[in-house]
Order: C-alpha cells, then sequence, then structure tokens
C-alpha cells in the first residue's frame, strides 16, 4: 500500500533489521512431507523431489509484514470470487472480541494490518479497532465494499496511516453482477465520495477475471481519478479450493496476457503495487512465494498456510511460523499454487529485494511520491 513518507522510514528499518537479526523462534523448520494436513504428501504433494528444488532465499530468515486480519467472516454481499463466507459457512456469526485483534497485532508485530473478511464495516468495534491499531504505529487498510462507509464515517478519523480499501471490479453493469446484487457500485461510489469529501484516504481493490475487459478497468480509474481516489490495487483472480470455477479464473499464462499492458497503468494512475511485482505479473521476471510475510488471523486462529489456502489453524502465531510445512508450497511445490500471483503471495518477496534490481529502488522511490 502507498505508505507515509514516516512509515516508509519505519518500514524500511524494520525489515532492515529483521534481515539481519530474524526473531530466531520463528525460524524452526518442519521437514518437507511433514505437513500435518496431509502426512502421506500424495494428495498434491510435488512430483518433483524435494532434493531437487532450490532452497527458497527466506526460508529461514521468516518474518511479517503484514497482518490480513479477519475479525469476522459475516458479510451483506454474494460475491462470486469469494470464499470466505462459504469456507468459514460453519462459523459466519462469530467475531474476534476487540482485544483478540489487538493481541494478534502484538503477537506478530507486522507494521501493517489489513481488516478483511467478511465485510469489517459489519463488526461492532470497527472504529476502535482502527484507532486501537494506529495508536500502536501501525499502518490499517480497511477493506470493504463500500456500502456502509457513509453512514458509519463518523466512527473513524482521518489519518495519514489509514484508509479505505474500496472493492470495484469494474463499471455498474459488471461490478454488480461480480457482487450479485444490483445497486451496490452505486452504493460504493457514493462511499468513496463521502470518505473523500472527508478527508480520508481511499484505495480501490479491484480484482481481474478472465472476462474482465482491462478497457473498462482503465474507464473505472478514470471516473476514480475524478473522485481524487490516491491509489488502486489489480488483483488477478485466482481459483484457489473454496471457489475453485476455472470458468471465471486464469491461469499464470491467462494472467500475463491480461496484464500485459499493465505498465501503462502504472504510468497513467497510482497504482499500489511496487514495481518487481508489475514485473512479475508481465512474465519480465520470477518471484518466489513468501507467504509467511502476509499471515493471517480470523475466528479459528492463525490461518496455514495463506490467504486463501487452509491446511491447518494454529494457536498461536509462533505455532503457524515453525509448524507450517513452508517447503510444501509455492510453484513446483504443491499445484495448488502453481497459477497464484496475489500480491499477498508474492509482493512481500519484492519488498524483501529477492530477484530484484538496482534500479528497484528509485522505481519504487518514484512510485511512492506519485
Amino acid at each position: 500500500m502507498k505508505i507515509s513518507l514516516s512509515m516508509a522510514a519505519k518500514m524500511a528499518t524494520y525489515i532492515a533489521k529483521n534481515k539481519m537479526s530474524p526473531p530466531a523462534h520463528w525460524q524452526v523448520s518442519v521437514k518437507v512431507g511433514d505437513d500435518p494436513a496431509n502426512p502421506f504428501n500424495v494428495l498434491y504433494g510435488s512430483s518433483k523431489p524435494a532434493v531437487e528444488r532450490q532452497p527458497h532465499p527466506m526460508l529461514n530468515k521468516r518474518f511479517p509484514l503484514v497482518l490480513m486480519l479477519e475479525p469476522l467472516h459475516a458479510c451483506n454481499l454474494t460475491c462470486t470470487g469469494c470464499g470466505r463466507i462459504r469456507e468459514y459457512e460453519a462459523t459466519i456469526s462469530q467475531t474476534l472480541t476487540l482485544d483478540q485483534c489487538l493481541a494478534a497485532s502484538d503477537e506478530c508485530g507486522a507494521p501493517m494490518v489489513s481488516i478483511c473478511g467478511g465485510e469489517p464495516m459489519l463488526y461492532p468495534k470497527i472504529g476502535l479497532l482502527v484507532q486501537a491499531l494506529l495508536d500502536r504505529g501501525r499502518q490499517v487498510m480497511l477493506c470493504t465494499n463500500g456500502m456502509f462507509i457513509r453512514k458509519k464515517l463518523a466512527e473513524f478519523k482521518p489519518h495519514n496511516n489509514s484508509y479505505f480499501n474500496v472493492h470495484l471490479d469494474g463499471l455498474k453493469k459488471n461490478h454488480d453482477l461480480a457482487v450479485e446484487r444490483d445497486g451496490v457500485f452505486d452504493a460504493a461510489i457514493d462511499g468513496v465520495r463521502a470518505a473523500k469529501e472527508a478527508s480520508f484516504l481511499v484505495a480501490t481493490n479491484t480484482t481481474v477475471y478472465r472476462e474482465t475487459d482491462m478497457n473498462e478497468i482503465w474507464q473505472l480509474f478514470e471516473l476514480l481519478e475524478k473522485l481524487e481516489v490516491d491509489t488502486h490495487q489489480l488483483a488477478p483472480a485466482y481459483g484457489y479450493s473454496a471457489v475453485n470455477d476455472r470458468e471465471i479464473f486464469m491461469t499464470r499464462d491467462d494472467i500475463r496476457e491480461k496484464l500485459r499492458d499493465i505498465h501503462k497503468f502504472s504510468d497513467r494512475f497510482n497504482l499500489n503495487h511496487t514495481p518487481a511485482y508489475l514485473d512479475f505479473l508481465r512474465g519480465e521476471r520470477e518471484l518466489p512465494c513468501t507467504a509467511w510475510g502476509t499471515p493471517t488471523y480470523n475466528i479459528k486462529g492463525w490461518k496455514g498456510p495463506c490467504y486463501v489456502i487452509t491446511d491447518a489453524h494454529y494457536k498461536t502465531f509462533e505455532e503457524l511460523m515453525t509448524k507450517t510445512p513452508w517447503a510444501n508450497y509455492g510453484p513446483g511445490a504443491d499445484p495448488r499454487c502453481e497459477h497464484c500471483m496475489m500480491h499477498s503471495g508474492f509482493e512481500p518477496s519484492a519488498a524483501l529485494g529477492i530477484n530484484t534490481k538496482f534500479t528497484d529502488t528509485f522505481r519504487m522511490l518514484q512510485s511512492a511520491l506519485k
């Protein structure tokens, strides 16, 4: 996410400190094949022997960058590409307490928190949660469908380290189709307008599906530019198990074809991505998955291994870091990971400087100061 200069300095210091001296208690690794959720390693394990795979460059220097915090999974929509309301149907009415949310942030210590769900604006203490995280020095991205922003705006205060991140998958017709309800686009745009009029920072998040027309996304960003939206994310749709519908999701080759002109977007609009990740989406370089950089905490605990694949839930963050067989995951190790290019898995690699170039530093600075 775009960050203030003070937050950028804090993040750079945090990364440098942890790369030089990563917390030892998070670095214990289980052996390949010791996945407690798949003890026989036959259903989805790699056919390629583990000894032939190159070790991950950060496998023994793990630390979190962004906490994906899900205080609830209830939502007022049933979006086509969302798996949360399906995967967590049995606990859909449950919520984390405010103390549990803050304890998770304290436990992992990630400098950024993405509050997601579900629809987090349905969380009864959402305003208190955001403020408490800001008081802890976190940067907060509140992911929302935008329908409740105007109604609940008084619960928040504008802050340089806090964004509303509004989900918009296209212009009115296609966005309402994707979220399976008429009128959602207009309500979201009204929420964006209300937030900007009240001096809040606003980002948008757009999922790109197989049938997405990138010309329409360009028109969407032009509309949002008039509303003075601060930054945008583009997320390639990924067919993970809870919503594995290949009619709408893309292979890695599909994604790179669809997003081949993404640099034109970054030149014209303020995209909330590192230059290295944009190169990765275009196929100009490869990045390894660093899913431990974006741990997820929800009703059932710490979700492993990542935001989209669930093989286990752990009671503590240390258990997530040390009991997850990280070497078993990622492209080339687990077929479920082959077509994933989600920023939650690969943006941390760019931020950590893995497979990056000397010129990326200047490109990142240029992007940050846009």
